[in-house]
């Protein structure tokens, strides 16, 4: 784990040539290395990126022709690459999971991260956002030990949901990953400051490289493609168009100021209850890795219809234990 690394966020204007999307990033990300970067990130979607309601010509598995040209553009640039989102192919469905893949300088793939909460909007004119239609969602939070130290991974809606981040948080990261593909019409309202907002809330470093301007059948990007410290100031980002972004990182600075405001520290786990529904028959699986050490769980194995799982968060001080009832 290194004190200081120069990390690049990349912006892109990906479209459904794949070919020509792929020699992009490989371009950009040469560029970044020949600047000093040690990680570079592209935006999400970036080796292909279809108008709304388009099929995916090319679904991808992980070990596919997109990822094994992105693990040798990796290993010849001797870079950490995150690659955004693609495609990842889902046996025996028409959908696909939309994935990140972490790709370490040797081009081995360190982690995947499939995208928890799916962009599924009612806003005027934009009704017909509904990714969960092409889309299967994920459900594994995700942390990676890196040469940065321990990178949070995520994808573009999920940046609203800050729960999620203080989750990667708990579990070390210090750099949350944000590639996204953000609406013009959301992205000039929100785009910035929820990102300042996560790095502030978590003291953490966020990268956000970004998709922009227009991708072909009436769909666009707002761009803006940054690099926010734990501070929350903006300290390198894209202004407009294909490019990239580099700013040093400061991890001696960012633990100063995490022993200085230990807000992450204060944290406090509140009383909550959730009730998810499951198939009769079935036990506290549902709870799975989400659970921590602090959870009860009491199961309804009577519930007519299905099994109420009530999953109960005390506080950070509570003792542990389970019951079936």
């Amino acid at each position: 784990m290194t004190a200081r690394a120069l990390a690049a966020v990349v912006q892109m204007t990906s479209t459904t040539d794949v070919e020509r999307n792929l020699a992009a990033a490989e371009s950009l990300v040469e560029q970044a290395a020949a600047r000093g970067a040690a990680f570079v990130g592209l935006p999400e979607n970036f080796a292909f990126l279809r108008s709304e309601g388009e099929p995916v010509p090319e679904p991808q598995d992980l070990d596919g022709p997109w990822v094994r040209r992105m693990a040798s553009l990796a290993q010849r640039a001797r870079v950490t690459l995150l690659l955004g989102s693609l495609p990842e192919r889902v046996p025996g469905d028409r959908r696909v999971r939309n994935t990140s893949v972490l790709l370490g300088p040797d081009g081995a793939r360190i982690a995947v991260y499939r995208k928890i909460h799916l962009f599924d909007i009612d806003l005027p004119g934009m009704e017909h956002l509904k990714e969960s239609r092409s889309v299967v969602p994920g459900d594994e939070v995700v942390v990676a030990p890196t040469a940065l130290g321990t990178l949070g991974l995520s994808i573009c809606y999920d940046v609203r949901f800050p729960e999620l981040y203080r989750e990667l948080s708990r579990r070390g990261a210090r750099v949350l990953c944000v590639p996204s593909a953000f609406t013009e019409r959301t992205g000039k309202a929100h785009w910035e400051v929820l990102l300042r907002a996560r790095a502030i809330e978590n003291l953490a470093y966020v990268l956000a490289p970004a998709q922009v301007g227009q991708h072909g059948g009436g769909r666009a990007s707002h761009g803006q493609s940054m690099i926010v410290d734990p501070w929350g100031a903006v300290v390198a980002q894209v202004p407009d168009g294909e490019g990239f972004a580099l700013a040093e990182l400061d991890f001696e600075r960012l633990e100063r100021l995490r022993r200085e405001l230990p807000a992450l520290r204060h944290a406090r786990h509140y009383l909550r209850a959730v009730c998810l529904q499951v198939p009769r028959g079935k036990l506290a699986e549902v709870a799975g890795d989400a659970l921590d050490q602090h959870a009860r769980v009491l199961i309804d194995e009577d519930a007519h219809a299905a099994l109420a799982a009530v999953l109960l968060f005390a506080t950070t001080s509570a003792t542990a234990d389970s019951s079936v009832g």
